[in-house]
């Protein structure tokens, strides 16, 4: 009896241990693919970039997301997408609340102080949007006989006006999709930010036609992955965004979110090269 009751203790005492070894490991257990979850930080307001839809999360952001979680060992279904505003990018990052940022992520010398980035992954270009039928603004100078639309809080139209086009006229909008409804009832000429939001915004299938890129490349905005400072992720998410370029899901992610604006996409930067 005694015999029995020992074994039968033991037995309680294994299950424990097999079943605390299958759940053990924390947060930073990155590409084991395990079961547990990668928390991944997007836009959910930027359409053809990052959006949250009642379908799911769409955008070339994602889809890049998407891939690099894959190569860290993560199934799509195991990816926590997390919203990451402008303003909170670096705080979410240092506090630990996601693992990586996505999120039209332009790297800076000031942001570099704070977060490290993997990539760049995409190139893109302050530019502006237009009605389709368009023929008056051509250079950055014909911004200067506009009325110029500018979201609330925008830094692109703010630098318009400062730098490239002074004369401009400025208008602040509430949102992107405001500035869209303004332009295509004319009751603005141009739209501001970069390239890849506008493309991502024209995409849209109630606009497709209605508008187009201005081609006039005013800045560089090099776009990388966010992490928190001395993460060995960078390293990991490197060598997964080189993959990408290289067996083409890179260019098919830009075809299927920019395509339709007729978006003329820079080739895929090199990783660490930052163009100023």
């Amino acid at each position: 009896m005694k015999l029995r009751k020992v074994t039968a203790a033991s037995a309680v005492l294994l299950a424990l241990s097999v079943t605390a070894t299958a759940c053990g490991g924390g947060k930073d257990d990155k590409g084991s693919g395990d079961g547990k979850k990668i928390a991944v930080g997007i836009k959910f307001d930027q359409p053809g970039i990052g959006q949250k839809t009642p379908q799911g999360y769409s955008g070339f952001d994602v889809d890049v997301a998407t891939y690099v979680a894959g190569k860290l060992g993560y199934k799509a279904d195991q990816i926590e997408w997390k919203e990451s505003k402008s303003a909170d990018r670096e705080t979410m990052l240092q506090r630990g609340d996601v693992d990586f940022i996505a999120a039209s992520y332009s790297i800076t010398p000031e942001r570099q102080k704070l977060v490290d980035f993997a990539g760049p992954y995409l190139l893109a270009h302050q530019d502006v949007l237009v009605r389709a039928d368009d023929t008056a603004i051509k250079s950055a100078a014909d911004l200067n006989k506009a009325r110029l639309c500018s979201v609330t809080g925008s830094t692109s139209a703010q630098n318009v006006k400062d730098k490239l086009a002074p004369k401009a006229q400025l208008q602040k909008y509430p949102t992107y999709s405001a500035c869209l409804t303004g332009l295509q009832n004319k009751n603005i000429d141009a739209l501001t930010t970069d390239d890849s939001i506008l493309a991502g915004y024209a995409s849209q299938s109630q606009f497709k036609g209605k508008f187009k890129l201005g081609g006039l490349k005013m800045t560089n905005e090099n776009y990388g992955i966010g992490v928190k400072k001395g993460s060995d992720l960078k390293d990991k998410i490197n060598k997964a965004l080189e993959a990408m370029v290289s067996d083409g899901s890179w260019q098919k992610a830009v075809d299927k979110n920019f395509g339709p604006a007729g978006y003329k996409n820079e080739p895929a930067p090199k990783i660490g090269e930052i163009k100023s």
